[in-house]
């Protein structure tokens, strides 16, 4: 664990980097980023250009999906 940082485990994450997201689930890295760019993309979170994956509706979509 380094100086003043908590090193919280991926599954209990509220958001996600897309290099997080992508080992999470399997999912490369430019899939989940051409996801994320979608309009209607409803798991993606902009923080400044930051851009971070929301976990559990990213578990959801993926539940719900067939095919990516």
């Amino acid at each position: 664990m380094g100086k003043g940082k908590l090193d919280v485990p991926v599954w209990e994450k509220m958001n996600l980097t897309v290099e997080e997201a992508a080992a999470y689930s399997n999912i490369g890295i430019n899939k989940i980023d051409e996801m994320a760019k979608s309009p209607n993309c409803s798991f993606v979170l902009y923080i400044g250009r930051k851009k971070l994956i929301k976990r559990k509706e990213f578990e959801q979509y993926i539940a719900k999906s067939v095919e990516i």
